[in-house]
């Protein structure tokens, strides 16, 4: 019998960082460009990525949060990092940002796909313009990375990564719009995977579930309503920017080299075991959800 109690995780699913497991080089001279990169968990990723040896190139829409993430990064890994400010929604400005990357790094080995919008909000009060900004920018902006991205990635015969969810696994109340986006970012990265495998080219997606690090996770759920998620996740705790850090570096790694067109779902088993009542509203149309849109956000 185990001698943990139900409701806490073995140590054996605590978070370990990579480089205890993976060769610290086992990316060197490779470089990484990642939409989204400048905050959140996409930043974590890239901080692992450079941890093992690569360069990085990160694309966002704010400048100062860039240039202060950029330097982190840097300083922290000791490893090269630069930046451009765009918007993913114009191919236009990705393909600048790519002729950059490439004018300072010579290649590019590793795309991760990350930006992303959300907030909480039923169907009938939802605009076309607020379900058409998300999915501009998590599905089209996904497309228009890989399109930018792809003649190098080529080149190289290097890895795609995009970022997704678990709530299109079922019918989630209030993310009608980002379940739709990301429904189509598992079906562009299948794709890419089967037309450009013969290319050498892998595309994978991994699918975050509720990871407790994070500014999403604090604006978009309560206290109550972790307190009932925490017992439909099987491992009996949140997950950790860490974690999808972890699986980055693994699916990027030759020790993935056979593995493409996956969808590696990091949420602790929760997507086997939540149910409606997860959601902790009988009615989650009656939520009060101002406080779950960002002040800054125009969605």
């Amino acid at each position: 019998m185990s001698s943990h109690p139900a409701h806490s995780p073995s140590k054996t699913t605590a978070y370990v960082p990579s480089n205890s497991v993976f060769k610290e080089d086992i990316f060197r001279g490779k470089v990484l460009f990642c939409t989204g990169g400048g905050t959140g968990i996409c930043q974590k990723m890239v901080e692992a990525v450079m941890r093992h040896g690569a360069s990085a190139f990160i694309f966002g829409r704010r400048e100062n949060v860039l240039h202060l993430a950029a330097s982190a990064l840097s300083t922290d890994t000791l490893q090269r990092c630069s930046y451009a400010a765009g918007d993913v929604r114009s191919v236009e400005s990705l393909e600048k940002a790519v002729a950059k990357c490439i004018a300072e790094f010579g290649r590019i080995d590793f795309v991760i796909s990350g930006a992303a919008g959300n907030f909480l909000c039923p169907i009938d009060q939802l605009s076309s313009n607020a379900f058409k900004s998300v999915v501009e920018i998590d599905l089209l902006g996904t497309y228009n990375t890989v399109k930018a991205t792809l003649p190098h990635i080529k080149a190289s015969q290097g890895s795609f990564i995009s970022v997704s969810a678990t709530l299109h696994y079922y019918g989630t109340p209030l993310q009608a719009h980002v379940s739709s986006a990301k429904a189509g970012v598992d079906a562009l990265s299948q794709a890419l995977a089967v037309e450009f495998g013969p290319h050498g080219i892998r595309s994978n997606v991994i699918a975050p579930g509720l990871i407790g690090d994070t500014e999403g996770f604090t604006r978009l759920s309560t206290p109550e309503s972790q307190k009932t998620i925490l017992k439909n996740i099987p491992l009996r705790r949140f997950g950790t920017r860490g974690d999808i850090a972890n699986a980055t570096v693994f699916l990027f790694s030759p020790a993935a080299s056979y593995i493409t067109g996956t969808i590696l779902i990091c949420d602790g088993g929760e997507h086997h075991t939540r149910t409606p009542a997860s959601f902790g509203d009988s009615d989650p149309t009656k939520q009060d959800l101002n406080k779950t849109k960002k002040p800054s956000s125009k969605l």
